[in-house]
């Protein structure tokens, strides 16, 4: 029995997909080994959103590699299809899979082969399904892949290709199973979560309607709320022009949508947005915040934000600290621009030095700290549902609301994937991430 390690960067779609390998190559009698322990074979799931990730990625293929130098090192995704080339020349590497083979890893091992396709041609769907999960209560649930955007400083587009959709009857296959199993709650992701079965030859004929974006996937969150088990819906990260009326509207009729809506932004500026390629101004997206805000009660609204974007000036800087001071998220992920060769950003002039953006960063972070402190302590004394996920160290168990706030609770009378009540105070209010 081979002794079989992954390691896994980035985020959420890869996080399911290293969930499926894992899982299948468990079926195929292989034995998964933590990370840190010498095995037979290394998987390292890569990320390329930024240098950082690059070089993160690079990392743990010559960590594996150190670890064991007679073992099988395998560099699967989206590094890998950034730059197969340089990959290949890697002596730390030895075998390379690209993002639509990831379902056939156990094979690509027995023969040995690398296997890397060619994005500019268009793919079906990859179709992968997870039984189980590595966590106790909360599954990711991966429904799409791909992005049309081409937002000016992004390589994701051209590393995971284009919109590609899960059929609707897999997607709940795949989510009774996962019910079945206990998960009460799933998190339904993609790389571009709102273009959902933009794909689909059915959808063609509402492309020129002004609601055309959302509906396929209205339509399936109003099919999962009917798998009994399934408590609690969860949404990745969402672009602002899928909050329409009738969306926001049809997520809360479904009854089991959390209010957690991770809304990406980038800045707070017109000029900036304009730069980025992205589809919306500042007034538009403030329009989606109080859409949200109007249907449900108190939501944890999340974003991102770019600093440091080629041509950011003191002045754009200082539009988007206004603005993320008068929307008030519930947490503001915050990225410094990192420079991706072969992206349009990457030519554009006005290139901000690393010491700007390092000190535009520290007063986005401080000020998002104080945001998520008031989103949080605006539950103190009232009563919340907890799902609880796992029991610490000190015996107490932990969960989150459904506005993804973390509270402890006391043990007695818990468990792991019990839905409790509980009044929340300052002693089991937890420090928290939105996302």
């Amino acid at each position: 029995m081979k002794k079989v390690a992954f390691h896994n960067l980035g985020c959420k779609v890869n996080a399911y997909e290293t969930e499926v390998m894992i899982q299948q190559l468990q079926n195929c009698g292989y034995e998964i080994v933590p990370f840190e322990e010498i095995a037979d074979i290394y998987v390292i799931n890569t990320c390329t959103v930024t240098n950082m990730a690059d070089r993160k990625s690079r990392q743990m293929l010559h960590r594996a590699k150190k670890r064991n130098p007679d073992a099988l090192v395998v560099a699967v995704g989206c590094y890998v299809q950034a730059d197969p080339e340089a990959v290949k020349k890697d002596m730390a590497v030895d075998i390379l899979v690209g993002n639509d083979q990831k379902g056939r890893l156990a094979e690509i091992l027995e023969n040995h082969e690398n296997a890397l396709l060619d994005l500019k041609q268009p793919k079906e769907y990859e179709e992968i399904s997870l039984y189980s999960s590595s966590e106790h209560t909360r599954a990711i649930l991966k429904i799409q892949d791909g992005c049309n955007q081409f937002c000016s400083y992004c390589l994701i587009p051209y590393v995971r290709g284009r919109v590609r959709s899960r059929r609707q009857e897999e997607v709940l296959k795949e989510a009774e199973r996962l019910a079945e199993n206990g998960f009460q709650e799933i998190v339904l992701t993609g790389i571009h979560l709102s273009s959902y079965g933009l794909d689909f030859p059915e959808e063609q004929e509402f492309r020129s309607e002004e609601n055309f974006y959302g509906t396929a996937l209205a339509r399936l969150i109003g099919k999962l709320a009917e798998i009994p088990g399934i408590s609690r819906i969860r949404l990745g990260s969402l672009e602002p022009r899928i909050i329409t009326e009738s969306f926001v509207q049809a997520l809360k009729d479904c009854g089991k949508i959390c209010p957690h809506f991770h809304l990406s932004l980038q800045s707070g500026s017109d000029t900036v947005l304009k730069r980025m390629n992205r589809h919306y101004t500042r007034a538009e997206y403030e329009e989606k915040c109080r859409l949200i805000r109007q249907v449900f009660d108190h939501p944890a609204i999340t974003t991102d934000v770019i600093v440091g974007f080629p041509g950011e000036t003191e002045e754009e800087f200082q539009e988007t600290v206004e603005y993320l001071n008068r929307i008030c998220f519930y947490e503001t992920h915050i990225f410094k621009y990192s420079r991706r060769k072969g992206t349009k950003a990457d030519r554009m002039p006005g290139q901000v030095p690393e010491p700007v953006k390092n000190e535009r960063s520290q007063v986005l972070l401080a000020m998002t700290e104080e945001h998520s402190r008031q989103f949080r302590e605006f539950y103190l004394g009232k009563e919340v549902e907890v799902l609880l996920e796992e029991k610490r160290e000190d015996g107490r168990y932990v969960g989150h609301t459904r506005e993804y706030v973390k509270v402890s609770v006391d043990p007695e009378g818990c468990r792991e994937g019990m839905a409790v009540t509980v009044t929340v105070t300052h002693d089991n209010l937890e420090q928290g991430e939105g996302q």
